[in-house]
């Protein structure tokens, strides 16, 4: 699958500095919702929205795709690698974030093993953040995007990172909307205002958020 011609093509009509902009907000509200760790690790950093965003002392990034020169900035560790084959540090991240990825993996059984990878590089007392569209809230259209292989379910996300040795500390089963290419803007001032509106999200979320810490 070539996944950067259909991002390419389901993002076409959405600028990368809106984009950009957007998760410059949203990075700075995960930062804080994971108490504000030095050391963090996006695996399947994209075209590095949030982990050139994040405020960390140290920002590491893995993706499968080698994007145009520029794309990633300065200062972010890049691994272009599958995330199950990265060298990547056991137990050395503060935090570990996941957007938008989960849904993508071929099952139930390649999700576990992902997590069970994510636990072994945080260091104890590291958490991990995961947002991906809730099927609850979003069936309809779900499978719209190409790649979305596996179902997933707030409910079913907390068991599985139960069962990859994580204690889930909040779970948010309605979050953000489903995607850029919904109804509203990509505009920084309203995500922001988006992000501490609580009530906002149990009317627009369909993707889910939840954070849980290694032991």
């Amino acid at each position: 699958m070539n996944y950067e011609r259909i991002y390419r093509y389901r993002f076409r009509d959405t600028r990368q500095a809106d984009r950009a902009a957007v998760w410059r907000e949203l990075a700075a509200f995960v930062h804080a919702q994971l108490g504000a760790p030095e050391r963090v690790l996006d695996p399947a950093a994209g075209r590095g929205e949030f982990i050139n965003a994040v405020p960390a002392r140290e920002r590491w990034a893995v993706d499968l795709v080698a994007h145009a020169e520029g794309t990633i900035e300065t200062g972010v560790r890049l691994v272009v690698a599958d995330v199950f084959d990265a060298e990547l540090p056991a137990e050395h991240f503060d935090a570990v974030w996941v957007s938008n990825f989960l849904e993508h993996l071929p099952t139930q059984e390649a999700v576990a093993a992902f997590l069970e990878r994510m636990h072994g590089l945080l260091r104890p007392g590291g958490r991990i953040a995961v947002i991906g569209p809730n099927f609850r809230y979003c069936a309809k259209e779900y499978f719209d995007m190409a790649d979305h292989t596996v179902v997933l379910t707030h409910r079913a996300l907390a068991e599985h990172l139960y069962g990859a040795g994580f204690e889930p500390e909040r779970v948010e089963a309605r979050f953000l909307p489903y995607s850029f290419t919904g109804r509203l803007p990509a505009s920084a001032r309203l995500t922001r205002a988006y992000l501490h509106t609580p009530a906002a999200w149990w009317l627009l979320g369909k993707q889910f958020l939840a954070i849980a810490r290694r032991p």
